[in-house]
């Protein structure tokens, strides 16, 4: 599971960010967002980063996603989202800080994952049980 960091000038902005990893980056969120004070993303990016930023976010919001670090990475470099994303890796001295701060952080309202809520489709021929289809087509938009 890889650690997420999005700061960026506005709620909104957070959201189509979020949303673009899900749709364009075939990400997949394992926990909600979490509202992050964005005077500490704003410190831990400059720590990553070593150096100063240009500008200061007004907001900011962090979550675990499934995929591994490496490859988180490597998909939200092919994307171009409106918000500074950042993973924060578990090499990085600001992370168990970042991890500490999400158990007690509340959920960062807006937030509807665009993904289907299950794996497929409910096939209800089966007497008295669900049973589920692998369907790829139906998130088949995503790729």
């Amino acid at each position: 599971m890889a650690l997420i960091l999005i700061r960026g000038e506005n709620k909104s902005k957070l959201l189509s960010a979020i949303s673009d990893m899900e749709r364009h980056g075939s990400l997949t969120l394992s926990s909600n967002p979490k509202v992050i004070s964005a005077e500490f993303a704003d410190s831990l990016v400059e720590q990553i980063l070593q150096s100063k930023l240009r500008t200061k976010s007004n907001v900011a919001t962090a979550f675990f996603v499934k995929e591994d670090t490496t490859l988180s990475i490597l998909k939200i470099k092919q994307i171009h989202p409106p918000a500074h994303i950042v993973v924060v890796s578990p090499e990085y001295r600001g992370h168990d800080e970042l991890k500490e701060k999400l158990t007690i952080a509340h959920d960062m309202e807006g937030y509807h994952s665009n993904r289907a809520l299950n794996a497929g489709k409910i096939d209800y021929s089966v007497k008295g049980k669900k049973r589920y289809i692998q369907n790829d087509k139906l998130n088949s938009y995503i790729d």
